[in-house]
Protein backbone atom coordinates (compact mmCIF):
# COMPACT_ATOMS: atom_id res chain seq x y z
CA UNK A 1 0.00 0.00 0.00
CA UNK A 2 1.77 3.20 -1.18
CA UNK A 3 0.89 6.87 0.18
CA UNK A 4 2.25 10.57 -1.00
CA UNK A 5 4.41 10.81 1.97
CA UNK A 6 6.12 14.40 0.23
CA UNK A 7 3.06 16.49 0.91
CA UNK A 8 3.93 19.94 2.14
CA UNK A 9 1.90 21.70 5.01
CA UNK A 10 -0.35 23.94 1.87
CA UNK A 11 -1.19 20.63 -0.01
CA UNK A 12 -2.24 19.19 3.14
CA UNK A 13 -4.28 22.23 4.70
CA UNK A 14 -6.02 22.85 1.43
CA UNK A 15 -5.94 19.89 -0.68
CA UNK A 16 -7.35 17.23 1.76
CA UNK A 17 -10.20 18.68 4.43
CA UNK A 18 -13.52 18.96 2.95
CA UNK A 19 -17.02 19.00 4.43
CA UNK A 20 -17.70 16.72 2.04
CA UNK A 21 -16.16 13.73 0.39
CA UNK A 22 -17.49 11.43 -2.34
CA UNK A 23 -16.42 8.03 -3.36
CA UNK A 24 -16.53 7.48 -7.01
CA UNK A 25 -16.70 10.02 -10.14
CA UNK A 26 -19.64 8.19 -12.08
CA UNK A 27 -23.03 10.14 -12.80
CA UNK A 28 -23.77 8.84 -8.99
CA UNK A 29 -21.30 10.39 -7.41
CA UNK A 30 -21.22 13.53 -10.08
CA UNK A 31 -25.02 14.22 -9.75
CA UNK A 32 -24.67 13.72 -5.92
CA UNK A 33 -21.76 16.53 -5.70
CA UNK A 34 -24.01 18.63 -8.19
CA UNK A 35 -26.84 18.38 -5.88
CA UNK A 36 -25.42 19.37 -2.51
CA UNK A 37 -23.68 22.64 -4.06
CA UNK A 38 -26.89 22.96 -5.58
CA UNK A 39 -29.06 23.18 -2.46
CA UNK A 40 -25.52 23.95 0.02
CA UNK A 41 -23.39 26.53 -2.05
CA UNK A 42 -21.06 26.90 0.87
CA UNK A 43 -20.52 23.38 1.13
CA UNK A 44 -16.68 22.33 -0.27
CA UNK A 45 -16.76 19.05 -1.70
CA UNK A 46 -14.60 16.95 -3.25
CA UNK A 47 -14.74 13.49 -5.32
CA UNK A 48 -12.01 10.64 -4.96
CA UNK A 49 -12.05 8.67 -7.68
CA UNK A 50 -9.79 5.36 -8.06
CA UNK A 51 -9.26 5.48 -11.53
CA UNK A 52 -8.19 7.82 -14.68
CA UNK A 53 -11.58 7.83 -15.70
CA UNK A 54 -14.73 6.77 -14.07
CA UNK A 55 -14.26 2.73 -13.03
CA UNK A 56 -17.21 1.10 -12.64
CA UNK A 57 -19.65 1.73 -15.60
CA UNK A 58 -20.59 5.05 -16.09
CA UNK A 59 -18.45 5.73 -19.07
CA UNK A 60 -18.51 2.31 -20.41
CA UNK A 61 -22.07 1.21 -20.84
CA UNK A 62 -24.11 0.93 -23.84
CA UNK A 63 -25.62 4.82 -23.45
CA UNK A 64 -29.44 3.55 -23.42
CA UNK A 65 -31.79 6.37 -22.47
CA UNK A 66 -34.45 3.69 -21.40
CA UNK A 67 -36.44 2.50 -18.72
CA UNK A 68 -37.03 -0.93 -19.42
CA UNK A 69 -38.85 -3.44 -22.20
CA UNK A 70 -41.62 -4.99 -21.40
CA UNK A 71 -40.15 -8.30 -20.64
CA UNK A 72 -37.80 -6.58 -18.08
CA UNK A 73 -40.94 -4.43 -16.38
CA UNK A 74 -42.84 -7.56 -16.13
CA UNK A 75 -40.26 -9.68 -13.91
CA UNK A 76 -39.37 -6.13 -11.84
CA UNK A 77 -42.95 -6.14 -11.38
CA UNK A 78 -42.86 -9.29 -9.73
CA UNK A 79 -40.35 -7.68 -7.72
CA UNK A 80 -41.93 -4.58 -6.59
CA UNK A 81 -45.32 -5.00 -7.12
CA UNK A 82 -47.56 -2.94 -9.91
CA UNK A 83 -47.49 0.77 -7.49
CA UNK A 84 -43.82 0.01 -6.79
CA UNK A 85 -43.05 -0.43 -10.62
CA UNK A 86 -44.26 2.47 -11.00
CA UNK A 87 -42.28 4.50 -8.69
CA UNK A 88 -39.42 3.02 -10.04
CA UNK A 89 -40.21 3.67 -13.23
CA UNK A 90 -41.16 7.39 -12.47
CA UNK A 91 -37.89 7.80 -10.77
CA UNK A 92 -36.13 6.57 -13.85
CA UNK A 93 -37.92 8.98 -16.03
CA UNK A 94 -37.33 11.96 -13.94
CA UNK A 95 -33.58 10.77 -13.77
CA UNK A 96 -33.27 11.03 -18.04
CA UNK A 97 -35.60 14.45 -17.55
CA UNK A 98 -33.07 15.81 -15.20
CA UNK A 99 -29.69 14.66 -16.68
CA UNK A 100 -31.07 16.14 -19.85
CA UNK A 101 -31.89 19.56 -18.03
CA UNK A 102 -28.78 19.42 -16.46
CA UNK A 103 -26.76 19.54 -19.82
CA UNK A 104 -28.86 19.73 -23.21
CA UNK A 105 -29.72 17.23 -25.52
CA UNK A 106 -27.02 18.60 -27.90
CA UNK A 107 -24.06 18.24 -25.19
CA UNK A 108 -25.10 14.28 -24.79
CA UNK A 109 -26.43 13.73 -28.15
CA UNK A 110 -29.82 12.96 -26.97
CA UNK A 111 -31.47 10.93 -29.98
CA UNK A 112 -35.23 9.85 -29.64
CA UNK A 113 -34.67 7.00 -31.95
CA UNK A 114 -37.33 4.63 -30.14
CA UNK A 115 -36.44 1.31 -28.53
CA UNK A 116 -37.20 -1.50 -29.68
CA UNK A 117 -37.83 -5.23 -28.03
CA UNK A 118 -37.32 -8.17 -30.89
CA UNK A 119 -39.19 -11.76 -30.65
CA UNK A 120 -37.81 -14.55 -32.63
CA UNK A 121 -40.61 -17.52 -33.57
CA UNK A 122 -39.09 -20.00 -31.26
CA UNK A 123 -39.80 -16.73 -28.33
CA UNK A 124 -43.37 -17.08 -29.01
CA UNK A 125 -44.14 -18.08 -25.26
CA UNK A 126 -41.95 -14.80 -24.54
CA UNK A 127 -43.80 -12.78 -27.37
CA UNK A 128 -47.49 -13.79 -25.87
CA UNK A 129 -46.84 -12.50 -22.87
CA UNK A 130 -45.56 -9.33 -23.69
CA UNK A 131 -47.91 -8.87 -26.24
CA UNK A 132 -50.84 -9.18 -23.48
CA UNK A 133 -49.49 -6.58 -21.24
CA UNK A 134 -48.86 -3.94 -23.43
CA UNK A 135 -51.71 -2.24 -22.53
CA UNK A 136 -51.18 -2.91 -19.09
CA UNK A 137 -47.91 -0.88 -18.81
CA UNK A 138 -49.44 1.94 -20.88
CA UNK A 139 -52.10 2.82 -18.37
CA UNK A 140 -49.85 2.14 -15.83
CA UNK A 141 -47.55 4.86 -17.22
CA UNK A 142 -50.50 7.13 -18.64
CA UNK A 143 -49.54 9.69 -16.07
CA UNK A 144 -45.48 9.64 -16.62
CA UNK A 145 -46.41 10.02 -20.34
CA UNK A 146 -48.70 12.57 -20.16
CA UNK A 147 -51.92 10.25 -21.28
CA UNK A 148 -49.93 8.94 -24.24
CA UNK A 149 -48.72 5.63 -25.21
CA UNK A 150 -45.54 3.80 -24.86
CA UNK A 151 -45.68 0.30 -26.37
CA UNK A 152 -46.76 -0.26 -29.39
CA UNK A 153 -47.00 -3.68 -31.77
CA UNK A 154 -44.17 -2.70 -34.84
CA UNK A 155 -43.95 -5.24 -37.10
CA UNK A 156 -43.96 -3.95 -40.06
CA UNK A 157 -40.80 -2.35 -39.00
CA UNK A 158 -39.04 -5.69 -38.97
CA UNK A 159 -37.74 -5.76 -43.05
CA UNK A 160 -36.79 -1.90 -42.57
CA UNK A 161 -33.73 -3.48 -40.56
CA UNK A 162 -32.95 -6.41 -42.18
CA UNK A 163 -32.92 -8.80 -39.25
CA UNK A 164 -33.27 -12.30 -39.77
CA UNK A 165 -35.63 -14.74 -37.82
CA UNK A 166 -37.10 -12.02 -36.05
CA UNK A 167 -41.24 -12.42 -36.16
CA UNK A 168 -42.55 -9.53 -33.79
CA UNK A 169 -41.13 -5.74 -32.78
CA UNK A 170 -42.63 -4.14 -29.69
CA UNK A 171 -41.82 -0.98 -29.49
CA UNK A 172 -41.05 1.97 -27.21
CA UNK A 173 -41.80 5.39 -28.47
CA UNK A 174 -40.11 7.04 -25.33
CA UNK A 175 -36.75 5.23 -25.27
CA UNK A 176 -33.65 7.14 -26.55
CA UNK A 177 -30.04 6.91 -26.76
CA UNK A 178 -27.07 9.04 -25.67
CA UNK A 179 -23.14 9.61 -25.92
CA UNK A 180 -21.91 8.34 -23.23
CA UNK A 181 -18.45 9.60 -23.19
CA UNK A 182 -20.21 13.12 -24.33
CA UNK A 183 -22.48 12.64 -21.38
CA UNK A 184 -19.48 12.12 -18.13
CA UNK A 185 -17.90 15.18 -20.23
CA UNK A 186 -20.46 17.14 -19.60
CA UNK A 187 -21.36 16.37 -15.74
CA UNK A 188 -17.62 16.67 -15.20
CA UNK A 189 -17.57 20.18 -16.82
CA UNK A 190 -20.54 21.08 -14.38
CA UNK A 191 -18.98 19.74 -11.80
CA UNK A 192 -15.76 21.23 -11.28
CA UNK A 193 -17.87 24.48 -12.42
CA UNK A 194 -19.50 24.82 -9.48
CA UNK A 195 -16.02 24.40 -7.71
CA UNK A 196 -16.43 20.85 -6.71
CA UNK A 197 -12.63 19.05 -6.77
CA UNK A 198 -12.13 15.52 -8.68
CA UNK A 199 -8.83 13.78 -8.13
CA UNK A 200 -8.57 11.07 -10.11
CA UNK A 201 -6.07 7.77 -9.50
CA UNK A 202 -7.31 8.35 -5.82
CA UNK A 203 -7.59 4.77 -4.36
CA UNK A 204 -9.50 4.74 -1.16
CA UNK A 205 -7.89 2.13 1.36
CA UNK A 206 -9.66 2.77 4.57
CA UNK A 207 -12.41 5.07 6.48
CA UNK A 208 -11.94 5.79 9.83
CA UNK A 209 -13.69 8.09 12.51
CA UNK A 210 -11.79 10.85 14.02
CA UNK A 211 -13.14 13.10 16.82
CA UNK A 212 -15.52 15.00 14.63
CA UNK A 213 -14.41 14.23 11.00
CA UNK A 214 -13.83 10.94 9.00
CA UNK A 215 -10.10 10.14 8.17
CA UNK A 216 -9.94 8.54 4.64
CA UNK A 217 -6.38 6.96 3.88
CA UNK A 218 -5.48 6.80 0.31
CA UNK A 219 -2.35 5.95 -2.28
CA UNK A 220 -2.48 10.23 -2.29
CA UNK A 221 -2.80 10.71 1.47
CA UNK A 222 -5.03 11.27 4.32
CA UNK A 223 -8.41 13.41 3.64
CA UNK A 224 -10.24 14.79 6.34
CA UNK A 225 -14.51 15.18 5.41
CA UNK A 226 -16.84 15.65 8.37
CA UNK A 227 -19.07 13.22 5.84
CA UNK A 228 -18.65 10.52 3.32
CA UNK A 229 -21.15 9.47 0.15
CA UNK A 230 -19.86 6.15 -1.20
CA UNK A 231 -21.18 5.98 -5.05
CA UNK A 232 -19.13 3.44 -6.19
CA UNK A 233 -21.85 0.41 -7.01
CA UNK A 234 -20.33 -2.47 -6.84
CA UNK A 235 -16.86 -1.53 -5.69
CA UNK A 236 -18.57 -0.41 -2.08
CA UNK A 237 -18.09 -4.36 -1.36
CA UNK A 238 -14.73 -3.62 -0.85
CA UNK A 239 -15.60 -1.35 2.34
CA UNK A 240 -18.43 -2.62 3.54
CA UNK A 241 -19.11 -6.05 1.96
CA UNK A 242 -22.73 -6.90 3.60
CA UNK A 243 -24.45 -4.92 1.63
CA UNK A 244 -27.71 -6.76 -0.44
CA UNK A 245 -25.29 -6.39 -4.14
CA UNK A 246 -23.14 -8.21 -6.34
CA UNK A 247 -21.26 -7.35 -9.21
CA UNK A 248 -22.26 -8.13 -12.51
CA UNK A 249 -19.88 -7.94 -15.43
CA UNK A 250 -21.12 -5.99 -18.72
CA UNK A 251 -19.38 -6.87 -21.75
CA UNK A 252 -19.71 -4.92 -25.21
CA UNK A 253 -18.14 -5.29 -28.64
CA UNK A 254 -18.38 -2.59 -31.66
CA UNK A 255 -17.92 -2.84 -35.19
CA UNK A 256 -16.01 -0.25 -37.56
CA UNK A 257 -17.72 1.79 -39.68
CA UNK A 258 -20.77 0.19 -41.56
CA UNK A 259 -22.22 1.08 -44.95
CA UNK A 260 -25.43 1.63 -45.67
CA UNK A 261 -25.95 0.00 -41.85
CA UNK A 262 -30.19 0.31 -41.53
CA UNK A 263 -30.22 -0.24 -37.54
CA UNK A 264 -31.05 2.82 -35.85
CA UNK A 265 -32.51 2.79 -32.44
CA UNK A 266 -31.60 1.22 -29.24
CA UNK A 267 -32.81 -3.40 -29.48
CA UNK A 268 -33.57 -5.35 -26.95
CA UNK A 269 -33.35 -8.73 -27.36
CA UNK A 270 -34.03 -12.17 -24.80
CA UNK A 271 -35.43 -10.90 -22.23
CA UNK A 272 -32.74 -7.34 -22.21
CA UNK A 273 -30.11 -9.67 -21.63
CA UNK A 274 -28.31 -8.91 -25.12
CA UNK A 275 -28.89 -5.36 -26.50
CA UNK A 276 -27.39 -3.10 -29.02
CA UNK A 277 -27.67 0.45 -31.38
CA UNK A 278 -26.32 2.01 -33.87
CA UNK A 279 -23.68 4.44 -33.05
CA UNK A 280 -20.99 6.45 -35.89
CA UNK A 281 -22.40 4.68 -38.28
CA UNK A 282 -21.15 1.54 -36.09
CA UNK A 283 -23.03 -1.47 -34.27
CA UNK A 284 -22.24 -1.81 -30.59
CA UNK A 285 -24.03 -4.84 -29.22
CA UNK A 286 -23.34 -6.04 -25.38
CA UNK A 287 -24.69 -8.09 -22.96
CA UNK A 288 -24.98 -12.48 -22.54
CA UNK A 289 -24.19 -12.36 -18.47
CA UNK A 290 -26.83 -14.73 -17.95
CA UNK A 291 -24.87 -17.42 -20.01
CA UNK A 292 -22.76 -17.78 -17.01
CA UNK A 293 -24.16 -15.67 -13.75
CA UNK A 294 -21.49 -16.70 -11.52
CA UNK A 295 -18.66 -16.02 -13.64
CA UNK A 296 -20.15 -12.90 -14.87
CA UNK A 297 -20.87 -11.83 -10.74
CA UNK A 298 -17.34 -10.55 -10.93
CA UNK A 299 -15.56 -6.79 -10.29
CA UNK A 300 -12.45 -7.83 -12.72
CA UNK A 301 -12.88 -6.35 -15.92
CA UNK A 302 -12.64 -8.20 -19.06
CA UNK A 303 -13.58 -10.14 -21.74
CA UNK A 304 -14.84 -14.05 -21.82
CA UNK A 305 -15.17 -16.61 -24.90
CA UNK A 306 -18.40 -17.49 -24.21
CA UNK A 307 -19.95 -13.94 -24.24
CA UNK A 308 -18.02 -12.64 -27.12
CA UNK A 309 -18.52 -15.49 -29.07
CA UNK A 310 -22.90 -15.59 -28.44
CA UNK A 311 -22.70 -11.45 -29.33
CA UNK A 312 -20.29 -12.03 -32.82
CA UNK A 313 -23.22 -14.91 -33.21
CA UNK A 314 -26.50 -12.67 -32.84
CA UNK A 315 -24.82 -10.34 -34.97
CA UNK A 316 -23.75 -12.73 -37.36
CA UNK A 317 -27.13 -14.75 -37.62
CA UNK A 318 -29.98 -12.39 -36.80
CA UNK A 319 -28.80 -8.74 -36.19
CA UNK A 320 -26.51 -8.30 -39.79
CA UNK A 321 -27.27 -11.64 -41.39
CA UNK A 322 -26.46 -9.82 -45.18
CA UNK A 323 -24.04 -7.10 -43.93
CA UNK A 324 -20.10 -7.17 -44.54
CA UNK A 325 -18.66 -5.75 -41.35
CA UNK A 326 -15.51 -5.94 -39.25
CA UNK A 327 -15.39 -5.85 -35.36
CA UNK A 328 -13.19 -3.35 -34.07
CA UNK A 329 -12.71 -3.87 -30.22
CA UNK A 330 -14.56 -4.74 -26.78
CA UNK A 331 -14.43 -4.07 -23.40
CA UNK A 332 -16.61 -4.43 -20.23
CA UNK A 333 -18.08 -2.47 -17.47
CA UNK A 334 -18.93 -3.56 -14.01
CA UNK A 335 -22.69 -3.03 -12.85
CA UNK A 336 -24.24 -3.86 -9.51
CA UNK A 337 -27.75 -5.81 -9.17
CA UNK A 338 -29.30 -7.09 -6.17
CA UNK A 339 -32.14 -9.36 -4.89
CA UNK A 340 -34.17 -5.88 -4.26
CA UNK A 341 -34.28 -3.76 -7.40
CA UNK A 342 -34.71 -0.65 -5.77
CA UNK A 343 -31.03 1.70 -5.13
CA UNK A 344 -29.34 1.31 -1.97
CA UNK A 345 -29.60 4.96 -0.03
CA UNK A 346 -28.99 4.84 3.46
CA UNK A 347 -26.67 6.15 6.36
CA UNK A 348 -24.18 2.98 6.93
CA UNK A 349 -22.85 4.68 10.07
CA UNK A 350 -22.43 8.00 11.48
CA UNK A 351 -21.23 10.41 8.94
CA UNK A 352 -20.60 7.88 6.23
CA UNK A 353 -23.42 7.21 3.36
CA UNK A 354 -23.87 5.45 0.35
CA UNK A 355 -25.79 5.35 -2.76
CA UNK A 356 -25.38 2.50 -5.02
CA UNK A 357 -27.20 -0.61 -7.01
CA UNK A 358 -28.72 1.02 -9.94
CA UNK A 359 -29.50 -2.71 -11.46
CA UNK A 360 -28.11 -2.05 -15.16
CA UNK A 361 -30.32 1.46 -15.04
CA UNK A 362 -27.39 3.71 -14.38
CA UNK A 363 -27.74 6.21 -16.91
CA UNK A 364 -31.68 6.78 -16.21
CA UNK A 365 -31.33 5.93 -12.35
CA UNK A 366 -28.01 7.83 -12.00
CA UNK A 367 -29.02 11.31 -11.69
CA UNK A 368 -31.88 11.26 -9.71
CA UNK A 369 -30.59 8.22 -7.04
CA UNK A 370 -27.41 10.71 -7.15
CA UNK A 371 -29.88 13.63 -6.20
CA UNK A 372 -31.59 11.93 -3.61
CA UNK A 373 -28.48 10.84 -1.88
CA UNK A 374 -27.91 14.21 -1.60
CA UNK A 375 -30.85 15.30 -0.18
CA UNK A 376 -31.02 12.51 2.57
CA UNK A 377 -26.85 13.61 3.39
CA UNK A 378 -27.94 17.02 3.77
CA UNK A 379 -30.48 16.68 5.98
CA UNK A 380 -28.04 15.38 8.81
CA UNK A 381 -26.07 18.52 8.90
Amino acid sequence: MMTNSNLSYWEKESFFNYDVLIIGSGILGLSAAITLKNKAPNLSVAILERGFLPSGASTKNAGFACFGSISELIEQEKNVGTEGLHSLIEKRWNGLLKLRNWLSDRAISYSNLGGYELFSPQDSTLRDQCVAKIDHFNLLLHDIFKNQNSFKIADEKISSFSFNNIQTLIENRFEAQIDTGKMMKALINKATAMGIYIYNNCDVHHILPEHKFQKVSSNQGQFKAKRILLTTNAFIKDYFPDLDLVPGRGQVLITQPIKNLKINGTFHYDRGYYYFRNIDNRLLIGGGRHLDFEMEQTSNFGTTPIVMESLKKLLHEVILPNSSYVIDYSWSGIMAFGKQITPIIKMLKPNVFCAVRCNGMGVAMGTQTGTEAAEFLLKSI
